[in-house]
């Protein structure tokens, strides 16, 4: 199937936007009007208002995330604010509501202080079950992110760090399966060190990973640097290698989120035995696929783009990590509900892979090997597996507002929905 459009295309398919609000509720009658709206809404606000938990049951909170941003960092096109951000986050909302069933608005933001934007959010907070933060510059993302988790009492994730963190570690997961690789030995290189470089290095470490090298537009992130930000100070190392060629010698990963081309096949070659290259930069990867394979033939890769294996979509994670919280009520989204994340998705990878996936990709001999050791975004099994282990890991971390919780019987819940 071809994903080529034209510019006409697109604006049509976008005109008039990509979402609308639906009723649930009848209002068809006087007496349903006035149950709507009333006198009858008085009843639930004084609920609400002697138990502002009640909201969960008699509001549409449960099931509602906000998509906010202020345009500043929109994927390939850079800072061009909140107006022109609106169909992305529209689009943020058209995938959480496809995916998983998560109702969504988008907020688009005139303002860039990271003060007011901390301020804003959790003025708006009370609505929302949830709050996904989107297209926010580093560095920020970080500390608006910190903030909020601080001060509400909902998930809030920045999608940009940790969606793409938990889906590239589902896939080193996998790749140090299949090499037979020791994760404390092994030697990952991030080139990219904005909001996802920081944060896929922090859960790489969390997964246990000990030998990390990030590199900026500067070069490595080393000591004797006078000109970091604190959360690349986390990542300095002592060390006399200065660019992308000192270090590449004998690494075991290569995550680029960087720019196209910087990797070339000469580095390539220079990389461990089945090295795991993620070639994330779009839409010109920062080495093709068919470049690597030129050169290597015991490659484990991954891109960004559909026309490739191993695709790294943050559709895999964000759904369903709000999916799982939702459904708990968490107060927060954890590092461990982010590893578990991460680890339902791995184990999904090695599962038999369905006919409909197969057809899909157009080739039913695919398996779990190193063309697979990431799900296909449209493996419907993802709803059930991501969901249900956010929420049993949001359960065991003591963040989630139930009181019970049974994951089995959970399961059965969101198969039911498929």
């Amino acid at each position: 199937m071809s994903t080529k459009y034209t510019k006409e295309e697109a604006l049509e398919y976008h005109h008039n936007g990509k979402i609308e609000v639906c009723v649930k509720k009848p209002v068809a009658t006087a007496k349903d009007l006035t149950l709507a709206y009333s006198p009858g809404v008085a009843e639930p606000c004084k609920e609400i208002a002697r138990d502002r938990e009640l909201a969960y049951k008699y509001t549409n909170k449960s099931n509602l995330v906000a998509v906010i941003s202020d345009g500043s960092a929109v994927l390939g096109l850079g800072n061009i604010g909140g107006h022109a951000s609106k169909p992305v986050m529209e689009g943020k909302a058209v995938l959480f509501k496809k995916f998983a069933g998560v109702d969504a608005f988008d907020i688009e933001l005139n303002e860039s202080d990271p003060e007011k934007i901390v301020e804003i959010c959790k003025a708006i907070s009370p609505t929302f079950g949830g709050i996904n933060l989107e297209d926010i510059k580093a560095p920020k993302c970080f500390e608006i992110e910190k903030r909020l988790k601080a001060e509400t009492n909902i998930p809030v994730m920045h999608d940009d760090q940790h969606g793409t963190a938990i889906i590239t570690t589902a896939g080193l997961m996998n790749a140090i399966e299949l090499s037979g690789k020791n994760k404390e030995d092994i030697k990952i290189i991030v080139n990219g060190s904005g909001a996802a470089g920081i944060a896929c290095a922090r859960m790489y470490r969390a997964f246990g990973i000990k030998n990390i090298i990030l590199i900026d537009s500067k070069g490595v992130i080393h000591s004797e640097r006078t000109d970091l930000t604190p959360e690349k100070i986390e990542f300095a190392i002592k060390t006399k290698d200065r660019i992308l060629e000192d270090v590449i010698k004998d690494a075991d990963m290569f995550l680029g989120l960087s720019r196209a081309g910087v990797l070339t096949k000469d580095m390539v070659k220079q990389m461990a035995p089945n090295p795991i290259i993620f070639a994330l930069a779009n839409p010109e990867p920062e080495i093709y696929p068919e470049d690597i394979e030129k050169v290597r033939d015991d490659a484990m890769i991954g891109t960004g783009r559909s026309d490739y294996p191993n695709q790294v979509n943050n559709v895999l994670g964000f759904p369903y990590i709000f999916r799982g919280a939702l459904d708990v009520r968490a107060r927060a989204i954890t590092e461990n509900m982010k590893i578990a994340a991460a680890k339902a998705l791995a184990d999904l990878a090695k599962e038999p892979i369905t006919q409909e996936v197969k057809d899909i990709i157009g080739s039913d001999d695919i398996k779990f090997g190193k063309y697979y050791i990431i799900p296909n975004p449209f493996d419907r099994r993802v709803f059930v597996a991501v969901s249900s282990a956010v929420a049993k890991a949001a359960f065991d971390d003591g963040v989630a507002r139930v009181k019970d919780f049974d994951v089995e019987e959970y399961k059965k819940h969101l198969e039911k929905q498929l």
